[in-house]
């Protein structure tokens, strides 16, 4: 989970330096068409599926769909390291539907972390003191931040409910996943008939990229949704080391101010992870 949290908040930052050159579905359709690819190999072992987890694992791909739709048009248009905190806000709505669906049972640990984490998004928002991104952080792009972190929550519950059982391995999740992505955003393209630059996006290096990253996360992801200890309220607030990375990448890559403010936020987060790892 430590490997998809820094995979994650890499991503985040790859994502803007991918957008400055593409338009965002042209991004999303060769990132995750590249993905598939990489993952085409599983076809082998890919079949045997039962017909209900399949119709399962397309739910999660369009949930997923409609999650990447809006949270790269909020990353877009916020600076990363506000985005990467305010992602967090997936945490919230991860370990709710941990306790209410899974009904796991959070333990001091992960009731500390959790207000940790809330502290440091708090914070953020009061102590969002630099003008030029007070004027960045628009209250619609906001709502898409909201939007994805309730989808990408759900999407990891629908993870854990995959592979508690026996009848899926991790590699045919993420071929079929992966497909089913695939199949979307060709019928948004088809639909929409949005203008693509084929080769300009194929030449983008910061596309391919993200490809690698999202494989080999998603693959940690999945392998440990698979093991039967793992509870979904302790692994959420491990993916939240994904803030940290954003924050740092904002201010390497794109000279983003407040990097001491956000720091003393993402501070609150990481406590609030080992919190509720070792507590």
């Amino acid at each position: 989970m430590l490997i998809y949290g820094i995979s994650k908040g890499l991503r985040e930052v790859f994502k803007k330096k991918a957008l400055e050159t593409s338009t965002t579905i042209e991004v999303l359709f060769l990132y995750t068409f590249i993905s598939f690819l990489l993952v085409s190999p599983e076809i082998r072992g890919a079949g045997g599926v039962p017909a209900r987890t399949l119709a399962l694992i397309a739910v999660k791909s369009l949930i997923i769909f409609i999650a990447w739709i809006a949270g790269f048009t909020a990353v877009k248009n916020l600076p990363v390291g506000v985005y990467g905190l305010l992602d967090q806000m997936r945490l919230i709505f991860a370990m709710l539907l941990g306790v209410l669906v899974l009904h796991e049972r959070m333990g001091a640990g992960q009731v500390i972390g959790l207000v940790l984490v809330i502290a440091g998004l708090l914070l953020l928002r009061l102590w969002n003191a630099k003008k030029d991104e007070e004027k960045q952080t628009s209250a619609k792009y906001v709502i898409f931040v909201v939007i994805s972190c309730f989808f990408n929550a759900l999407s990891g519950l629908l993870d854990k409910i995959l592979m508690s059982g026996d009848d899926l391995t991790d590699g045919q999740l993420q071929f079929w996943y992966m497909l089913f992505l695939v199949i979307y955003y060709l019928l948004y393209i088809i639909v929409r008939r949005p203008g693509i630059r084929w080769k300009e996006s194929a030449k983008n290096v910061w596309i391919w990229v993200l490809a690698i990253l999202f494989v080999v996360a998603d693959r940690c992801l999945f392998i440990a949704n698979g093991y039967p200890e793992s509870k979904v309220t302790v692994m959420t607030l491990i993916k939240q080391s994904s803030c940290i990375v954003t924050i740092l990448g904002g201010r390497l890559f794109f000279k983003e101010e407040g990097l001491l403010h956000k720091l003393v936020c993402a501070g609150l987060v990481f406590a609030g992870i080992v919190a509720a790892a070792l507590l």
